[in-house]
Formats: C-alpha cells, structure tokens, sequence
C-alpha cells in the first residue's frame, strides 16, 4: 500500500480516546474493588456503565476513511458508508469544519470523521491526498 492510498485516521483524537479508555477501565476496576459494600447489582452495573464508555471511545478512535481502486468507504462514530468514486463530487474542510466533508452527487453531504481539525497540518495535508484521489478517480477524457 503506497502513501497516496493509505487509510485516513485522526492521531489527536486517538491517542486521547485510547488514554481515556485506559483510565475508565482502571478507574472502574478501582470503584468495583475498593467498594466491598457494593452489591453483585452495582458491581454488574458498574461494568456495564464502564464497558458503554469504553466501547464508545473506542468506537471513536477507530473512525476511518479507507481507499481502493473502487472508491471510499468511511467509517464515522456511528454508520459505515460505501462509496463510488463516481458519487463524491468534491471535498471540502473549510475553516470552520471539525472534519473533513464530502459532497455526493446524489445532493448529500457525508463528514469523513477520519480527517480531523484537531491535526491542524496533517489534517490539512490529509484533506489534500483525500482531494487528489476523487480527482484521479473521477477524471473524464474531457475532464469535465
């Protein structure tokens, strides 16, 4: 896999997901341990409101945008989306945007949480490779 193809992934907000996950689990092992009053309820409870939390942070530092010859597929916070080269019409990250955004032929807008702002320059950076790709990807003889 060469550079130009490689996955989009935030490195910000990864690493601080990781790290909280890592302090939830410590800090509700802790809880669950230190509190022999707590009942086998509260302990189950305890886990299960420690493992929501973490599922969910690491739902969002896995975030990505993946690339192949056929198209893109991202994977935001919650949903999964396939897409044609054919279907994305540009990308923008404007100066306001979190992430980066993709406008679809079909009028949507898809956000490619996998591009964060948060990377100031290599997001910057990463929001051009992505460009380049739909630009390779989408060129007619005519270009038009």
């Amino acid at each position: 896999m060469d550079e130009l193809t490689a996955p989009f992934r935030p490195r910000f907000a990864r690493v601080v997901t990781i790290a909280l996950a890592v302090l939830v689990l410590v800090s509700t092992a802790a809880i669950m341990l230190a509190m022999t009053v707590l009942s086998t309820g509260d302990r189950i409870g305890f886990a299960l409101v420690g493992g929501l939390i973490v599922w969910f942070l690491w739902r969002q530092a896995s975030v990505t945008a993946r690339v192949d010859d056929d198209g893109l597929t991202v994977r935001n916070l919650v949903f999964t989306r396939r897409l044609e080269w054919a279907e994305v019409v540009s990308v923008r990250f404007g100066s306001g945007r979190p992430w980066v955004q993709l406008d679809l032929s079909d009028g949507d807008t898809l956000a490619v949480m996998g591009i964060q702002r948060a990377d100031g320059a290599f997001a910057d950076a990463e929001a051009r490779r992505l460009a380049t790709l739909v630009a390779m990807h989408t060129a007619t003889p005519r270009d038009d």
